[in-house]
């Protein structure tokens, strides 16, 4: 339990810092309380902004999806998010802080029903992206679990882990509200950068280093292949560049934009997001490989049987049997494993509060989701209006109570990897809801017939790839099962990760055509008065 204390610690301190916060409010008000007073600074926009995007998806998720496929985990999500994400960063996000500065805009949604004169339409956009950001949260009660579970020797539930993270998430973010979310999160990306370097170091040593693990694995014909892309297809590969599109169209990136004391602050993001990618990601990817050799640890062992019997029986097996190997197979905990073989108890509980500050980064999605609605749906049909900016705030408030409580009870039951979970749902439809801002900010032909057709398509395309998941089983490793075909081409198939179509991650189409569709039906409609647009798009 030495290793789980060290988290208890660091759990106290973040809800410390929270209170702080809560204390140190010069305002009551709803700006103050959601926005920070659109006040903060240079280094706590920056750690705070790489923070909030990095969750359990980036340490637990990345090094159990490069511990069943390889290396290749790096190029898919860490190689063009670095490039992608401070490019859009620096393009949209600063278009976004200087409107939002100039009409007061707190959330995205506002500046649509602005920009293009719509009410319900914007309503019908916040549905859609509540629900898309409920999987991100979720991912962070799953992490919270995980972590404590595996690091106390499973001393400590899964079902308290998480129930206990979800609380102090809920804590901090309840009295702390935007300032107190943003000092969490730069002390927490401070701590698991720190992380990457520190365990690279414990656990190379540990094992003898790591050239040996390295040989080891290139030499032999079972796990050659996680040193390369074999096991991901080029047109799989290809489709995660569409990935990193979602990061600027995500409330809580877009609200964190907003923040920003002054524009200059978004240079200084740019260039250092990169770097702090590499600090993060390639330690966390290459541990999870390396890993393969972790010959004298039962739960990894455990792992490598359940994967080569479902390689060498798969196809015989019923989907319930495979069904049962994947979940013996589930690798988000493989890192904190490593910890506990190979680093000191109490630098494993160091190392491991590392881990829970990246997996406690949904703080700002739930502020985010508790920001919309209060702007978006409380304040838009008159509940500010007749009730007052206070319980407006108090609202807030309690919408993070009711989104904390929801995340837990559905992460108690979710089947799926934090890896598979975030990329099918959270990052593929908000991806898909990317060319909405875009266009909002950069088109003047844009119109909100053309939004809502995005939006629509954006919902129905989710909703469909878990229909179809769910419909049938996921097959052996191996060739996809071909569900629809036409002309001797796969349209639609289902693979032993997810859903192909035309050979590409469902990403890429939804993606795609959304844009499509914002074109060509705003093309046709209606646009907005010419005074609206001209307050956008100022000569």
């Amino acid at each position: 339990m030495i290793p789980a204390l060290f988290v208890f610690a660091y759990l106290a301190i973040v809800l410390y810092i929270g209170i702080f916060a809560f204390r140190r409010s010069r305002r009551a008000g709803a700006e103050d309380y959601f926005l920070a007073g659109r006040s903060l600074g240079p280094y706590v926009f920056l750690f705070s902004l790489f923070g909030t995007n990095m969750t359990a998806f980036s340490i637990l998720g990345s090094s159990g999806h490069a511990f069943n496929n390889g290396v290749v985990t790096y190029g898919l999500m860490a190689s063009c998010s670095a490039l992608i994400i401070p490019l859009t960063i620096f393009l949209v996000g600063t278009r976004l802080w200087a409107l939002g500065k100039k009409f007061g805009f707190m959330t995205p949604v506002q500046m649509f029903r602005d920009r293009w004169e719509c009410s319900h339409i914007g309503t019908v956009i916040f549905t859609v992206q509540a629900a898309l950001l409920v999987p991100y949260i979720i991912i962070g009660v799953m992490g919270g679990g995980t972590t404590l579970s595996a690091i106390s020797g499973g001393r400590v539930p899964y079902w308290f882990g998480g129930a206990l993270v979800a609380l102090v998430v809920m804590c901090y973010v309840f009295f702390g509200g935007m300032r107190g979310t943003a000092w969490v999160n730069t002390f927490q990306t401070i701590l698991f950068l720190c992380f990457g370097a520190i365990a690279v170091i414990v656990i190379g040593s540990g094992m003898g280093g790591f050239k040996n693990a390295v040989d080891a694995l290139r030499s032999a014909p079972a796990t050659a292949a996680l040193l390369s892309r074999e096991r991901i297809s080029p047109l799989f590969f290809f489709s995660y560049s569409f990935i990193p599109l979602s990061s600027i169209a995500f409330p809580h990136i877009a609200i964190f934009c907003l923040t920003a004391r002054k524009m200059e602050q978004f240079k200084r993001t740019v260039i250092f997001y990169p770097i702090c990618i590499l600090m993060l990601w390639l330690p966390c990817c290459f541990l999870g490989v390396v890993a393969n050799r972790m010959t004298d640890a039962p739960q990894i062992q455990r792992k490598l049987e359940a994967r080569r019997e479902l390689a060498a029986q798969g196809s015989q097996l019923t989907p319930d049997e495979r069904d049962s190997l994947r979940e013996k197979m589930g690798a988000d905990d493989v890192l904190l494993l490593l910890l506990d073989r190979y680093a000191p108890i109490w630098l494993a509980g160091l190392l491991g509060a590392g881990i829970m500050a990246a997996v406690m980064a949904s703080d700002s999605q739930i502020l985010a989701l508790s920001t919309m609605f209060t702007e978006d749906i409380f304040a838009f049909y008159e509940g500010k209006a007749r009730f007052g900016e206070a319980v407006q705030v108090y609202t807030g408030r309690i919408f993070v109570v009711a989104v904390t409580i929801v995340a837990y009870v559905i992460a108690l039951k979710a089947p799926q990897s934090i890896f598979e979970l975030a990329v099918q749902y959270a990052f593929s439809g908000y991806a898909a809801l990317a060319p909405l801002l875009i266009a909002a900010l950069f088109w003047k032909g844009s119109s909100k017939w053309g939004a809502l057709a995005a939006t629509v398509w954006t919902a129905f395309a989710v909703i469909a790839v878990a229909v179809f998941q769910a419909s049938i089983p996921a097959p052996a490793p191996g060739p996809p099962v071909v569900a629809w075909s036409l002309g001797g081409i796969d349209i639609l198939s289902r693979t032993p990760g997810g859903t192909a179509v035309l050979g590409f991650m469902p990403v890429a189409p939804m993606t795609l055509v959304s844009t499509a569709l914002i074109v060509l039906v705003s093309l046709l409609t209606r646009k907005p008065a010419p005074q609206t647009i001209a307050r956008y798009f100022p000569k």
